[in-house]
């Protein structure tokens, strides 16, 4: 057993989120398989595209936001946990007039795997995220 190491707060990558994005990521143990990231989004705030290999759970903690696939919209409250497939292409994001943070936590691709974590695909086109944001209010 060991104390892992408190890591600094980043801001999100504008290749990979519209908006201001805050990330703390508090665990990406190797031997744990495991990843876990406190993630804030600002109102209006969101990532672009993407899946993930090994699937993620999202845990909203506080705001108002949106998980998105290609077929469906949950919106997102304090208390909700959103479980996303292996490959399944998605976005999530504060919604237009609320802040939201949620843990994030992924599993690890095996050792040696080409197959990236997670496959970024292109930004969330602005009439696509005002149609996600109708189902919030």
């Amino acid at each position: 057993m060991h104390l892992l190491p408190k890591r600094p707060t980043t801001k999100g990558a504008a290749e990979l989120f519209t908006g201001d994005v805050y990330v703390t990521n508090h665990a990406d143990e190797p031997e744990a398989r495991t990843g876990l990231a406190l993630v804030r989004f600002t109102p209006g705030a969101h990532t672009a595209w993407h899946s993930h290999a090994t699937g993620q759970l999202l845990h909203c903690t506080e705001g108002l936001g949106l998980v998105v696939t290609r077929e469906s919209v949950i919106v997102l409250r304090p208390g909700d946990t959103v479980w996303t497939p292996p490959g399944e292409q998605h976005w999530h994001g504060a919604v237009d007039d609320s802040f939201m943070s949620h843990l994030a936590l992924t599993r690890t691709v095996s050792p040696g795997s080409e197959t990236p974590a997670t496959a970024w695909a292109e930004h969330v086109a602005d009439d696509d995220y005002a149609a996600a944001c109708r189902h919030a209010h």
